[in-house]
């Protein structure tokens, strides 16, 4: 199992916040203290499909995947998230309702949960902390806007040639018949790709 010392968890959020916006010393010792670590084993889900949803989570270590099943059990993978991504069923989270869509772990993983009620509050008392969270929001939508206009418009091969050249480490961490769901492919399609 991984552990990661919460000085290290603090320091991997912090750098990863910089990125974004400009948070004193102060004022992100606060805003880290609404953060609550976890760990997850392997394969241990995170939410679960109709579960109610008050967390979002910032992955220090591992990998999770947010993902849909539907009615003839086909799985739908929304997103891959490793190291400084951030997992949670946001329709979910916004609007209060039940989940939708299921988020697992692919690896042993630790995380950083914070309540969007906390999120909230801290918000609204630093500013530059909105302001990150605006704009990772922002990234997140034109990311997701990206990869659906790929889905419409490229094949299978370009759309796997897009994702191992974004994230070539996915292929190590990732079983192939995940990435087959995440490109929308069969386990066999995704093989010849590899392959060829």
């Amino acid at each position: 199992m991984l552990m990661i010392q919460p000085v290290q968890a603090k320091e991997i959020l912090k750098a990863h916040v910089a990125k974004l916006a400009s948070v004193t010393d102060d004022g992100f010792d606060h805003f880290f203290s609404f953060f609550k670590p976890m760990s997850f084993k392997k394969g241990e889900v995170i939410i679960a499909e109709g579960d109610k949803v008050e967390c979002e989570y910032f992955v220090i270590e591992g990998c999770l995947k947010s993902f849909f099943i539907n009615d003839t059990a086909k799985m739908f993978i929304l997103q891959f998230s490793m190291p400084t991504w951030w997992a949670s069923d946001y329709n979910a989270l916004q609007n209060g309702t039940r989940a939708t869509i299921n988020v697992d772990c692919i690896t042993d993983a630790e995380v950083l949960c914070i309540s969007k009620r906390d999120r909230d509050k801290v918000c609204s008392e630093i500013h530059q902390v909105e302001h990150f969270f605006r704009l990772r929001t922002q990234r997140g939508y034109v990311a997701l806007q990206k990869r659906l206009l790929s889905f419409m418009n490229n094949d299978a091969r370009h759309r796997y040639e897009e994702l191992m050249a974004q994230y070539p480490q996915l292929y190590n961490i990732v079983p192939k018949h995940l990435i087959a769901a995440y490109l929308g492919v069969s386990r066999e399609t995704l093989s010849r790709l590899y392959h060829s």
